[in-house]
């Protein structure tokens, strides 16, 4: 297996550029691909997640073009239907293109199948799927029930005694099902209500999602996390530009690096004006100690103060908003004085791998004392880091990026297949070795 071996660092400073938000690229393109007109996606994500997204696109008839060597983006609209009625996409393990799609591709007169690596064959779909034959989507399992890949037919919409479209979507599974058909029920031009059944957890990314709607021109009446409301005879319509946010998550390794090596390390493209729930990952780090400043467009960490002893603070912390960022929490209760809790963090374990079992797996190979649960990670640092730790990454690009972080602890470390970060951020390490170094 591939591997890449990180020396021993104790320093942290510099100022990253972030690459821009996954979750924002996938979701701006779908929305770019079905709305009327032509948008300029700029700052776009250069990652395997947003290929698969773009390879799809194609596919289903958008015409794109890549400005230059820029990450700028020109999309043309198809005003809400895909040309293409007859299509197979793979779509590897981007759940941020895989469930939009069913959702997208479900409301419309076509017949589709989409697939995936085994891993995406592993993540749940069947409450969205659920969902979508609730309003007359024509959806088949090609493999076991309630999972990919799928086969959609043309669909035919279904009323219940409410005047037009109603469905509900478990909540406390992944919150990209109910962004799935927040952007897919418009398509329909009814009039839509989704409910949410139980928790709806990772709120943040729904707000992102909202968000983005509006940009391109709907309306979504949102009653508490209750409900949702889509008013009928409403259509996708370009912004005309559009700029994709640096990645918050990616910026919670710098800003963990800059607390943990001293920094200051300051990343740009994400700060106080941010429409993405992981910036609220500086708020935690300031409750562990480390120092916090932020701008309209850019977040600073730095160490502790000497008064505080220097060592960052043990927390028990509910992290169910922040799920991607706190994986970066469970490495940094590495350099924490006591144990820190991580807790309502279930959904991670339907995420590129099962981050709960393969966080505590990976834990423990650097001396760490970990205690798992359904939905927590309670982690208590060892006296002294396990040098020369193999570190298995799952094929999850988090893992790889997250255990970097453990060499900024004076030990060398192995990460197995680093090659993995592409999915989000292919130049992570070459970064990540520019900020880190051993102190003068």
């Amino acid at each position: 297996m591939e591997h890449l071996d990180l020396a021993p660092c104790n320093h942290a400073s510099g100022a990253v550029r972030l690459p821009g938000s996954k979750s924002i690229s996938n979701r701006t393109l779908l929305l770019a691909a079905l709305a009327e007109g032509v948008t300029l996606v700029k700052g776009l994500l250069d990652s395997d997640d947003v290929q698969r997204m773009l390879e799809a696109l194609t596919t289903l008839g958008v015409r794109w073009e890549r400005i230059g060597d820029s990450r700028d983006y020109r999309i043309e609209g198809v005003g809400g239907a895909f040309p293409v009625k007859k299509a197979d996409l793979f779509l590897g393990n981007a759940g941020t293109a895989f469930r939009p799609l069913t959702a997208a591709l479900a409301l419309m007169d076509g017949d589709y199948q989409l697939s995936g690596v085994a891993r995406m064959h592993e993540r749940p779909i069947g409450d969205l799927v659920d969902a979508l034959r609730k309003v007359g989507a024509h959806i088949e399992y090609l493999g076991n029930e309630g999972y990919p890949p799928l086969a959609i037919s043309p669909w035919r919409h279904v009323r219940d005694e409410w005047p037009g479209l109603s469905t509900g979507v478990r909540g406390d599974v992944s919150s990209q099902f109910l962004t799935a058909l927040l952007m897919a029920l418009p398509l329909s031009g009814e009039d839509a209500r989704i409910e949410v059944i139980g928790e709806l957890i990772s709120k943040p990314y729904i707000e992102i999602t909202l968000n983005l709607m509006r940009r391109f021109g709907l309306t979504v009446e949102r009653r508490a996390w209750e409900a949702f409301q889509l008013p009928a005879r409403q259509r996708y319509t370009s912004p005309g530009v559009i700029h994709v946010e640096g990645d918050a998550s990616s910026a919670s390794y710098f800003l963990a690096a800059g607390a943990i090596g001293g920094g200051p390390v300051r990343v740009e493209g994400v700060g106080r004006d941010s429409i993405q729930g992981d910036v609220k990952f500086a708020n935690t780090l300031a409750e562990m100690g480390a120092m916090i400043a932020m701008g309209e467009d850019w977040i600073e960490s730095a160490g502790p103060v000497a008064a505080s002893g220097g060592k960052l603070k043990a927390l028990d912390l509910d992290l169910n908003h922040i799920p991607d960022a706190a994986m970066t929490i469970a490495v940094l209760a590495l350099f924490a004085d006591g144990t820190t809790t991580i807790r309502n963090v279930a959904s991670w374990r339907v995420k590129e791998t099962d981050r709960l079992a393969a966080m505590a797996t990976e834990l423990r190979k650097v001396g760490a004392t970990v205690e798992e649960g359904a939905d927590y990670l309670r982690i208590t640092p060892p006296a002294t880091l396990t040098p020369n730790a193999a570190i298995d990454t799952y094929d999850d690009h988090r893992m790889a990026m997250c255990f970097s972080l453990v060499a900024l602890g004076g030990v060398p470390i192995r990460i197995n297949d680093p090659k993995c970060v592409g999915k989000t951020f292919p130049e992570y390490f070459e970064v990540f070795s520019g900020i880190a170094r051993m102190a003068a």
